[in-house]
């Protein structure tokens, strides 16, 4: 048995899809199985322990069909994308059976059951989505005396899911009596992490560390696994902070809690306000006044530490 399986191509809902992979790998127990997607997606497979292979899907007609030639044949192909690229690479794949997640049908609940049921529904079965499992590499990080809290002020969706760099600091300065202090963020958001280090050396707080754009997904994974707390918008590293069941204060503004909240993390608190406009799902705010996020206090958050510590 032959399974071939297509990511999303975002981080955190490549960790969004977690519980579907696992109950397929339940499923076919003894299949290989065989994983393509976006460098960031198949980056947090890498150390699953049924995935035999990953691999980077080059989003050029070309490569995709040369890819598909070469994997060989399958028994089964499951995509989680629904992109008009995904579905050209679909009649690609040389497989018996083919399914492919369609947003439009599956709708109105969480990520996670929806993705759970595209797998239910395209083999017939019912299991339940258990947590988000991401396996990470044995490195070890050597740990401070003090609890480690993370920052993490970026989003890769867009300027609209983003909370004041300012605020950020605020609150870690707040804490950096108690916390040693991870400032995380990718290659695009290194000058906003730069900023919340300005105001933490203008107030004289050098316990930090800023990881901005120096960690590899993997290294990422295993920073995320030994916090104590995390402090976070909707973004990829969200999602792996739950999968570790990481206490997070979740700041969300644009998008559905509903929908991309934690999963299954009982350690997790949503910190957001109820406007009229919200949420829109958009990349950047169409009233341009940005008060989803705008009106979010510094001490909203910290009441929000302050109860799930």
């Amino acid at each position: 048995m032959r399974i071939l399986i297509e990511l999303p191509t975002w981080l955190g809902d490549a960790a969004m899809a977690t519980p579907a992979i696992e109950n397929i790998c339940s499923h076919f127990n003894d299949a290989e199985i065989i994983l393509i997607g976006s460098f960031a997606s198949t980056e947090l497979f890498k150390y699953h322990p049924k995935v035999d292979k990953v691999k980077v899907l080059d989003k050029k007609y070309l490569s995709m069909l040369k890819l598909s030639n070469n994997l060989g044949q399958f028994d089964n192909y499951f995509s989680f994308r629904g992109s008009v690229r995904s579905k050209i690479f679909k009649f690609f794949v040389l497989s018996s059976n083919k399914y492919q997640f369609d947003k439009y049908v599956y709708k109105n609940t969480h990520q996670v059951e929806k993705y759970n049921n595209f797998i239910n529904d395209s083999l017939e079965i019912n299991l339940h989505p258990g947590k988000l499992k991401i396996n990470s590499s044995n490195k070890i990080i050597k740990k401070t005396s003090l609890s480690i809290v993370g920052i993490n002020p970026g989003a890769s969706y867009g300027s609209s899911k983003r909370w004041s760099p300012k605020k950020f600091a605020e609150v870690a300065i707040s804490l950096s009596d108690q916390f040693e202090i991870l400032i995380f963020g990718g290659p695009d958001e290194v000058d906003i992490a730069l900023d919340i280090e300005n105001y933490l050396i203008k107030k004289g707080v050098l316990n930090y560390q800023n990881l901005s754009g120096q960690t590899t997904i993997s290294e990422l994974v295993v920073h995320i696994s030994k916090l104590d707390l995390f402090i976070t918008g909707d973004s990829g590293p969200m999602h792996i902070a739950a999968s570790f069941q990481i206490p997070t204060i979740a700041i969300f503004g644009p998008t559905n809690d509903n929908e991309t909240s934690q999963w299954m993390n009982q350690k997790s608190i949503i910190v957001k306000k109820d406007l009229a406009c919200q949420p829109c799902m958009k990349r950047k705010c169409p009233l341009i006044h940005h008060d989803c996020m705008k009106t979010i206090k510094t001490d909203d958050v910290l009441n929000a530490v302050k109860t799930i510590q």
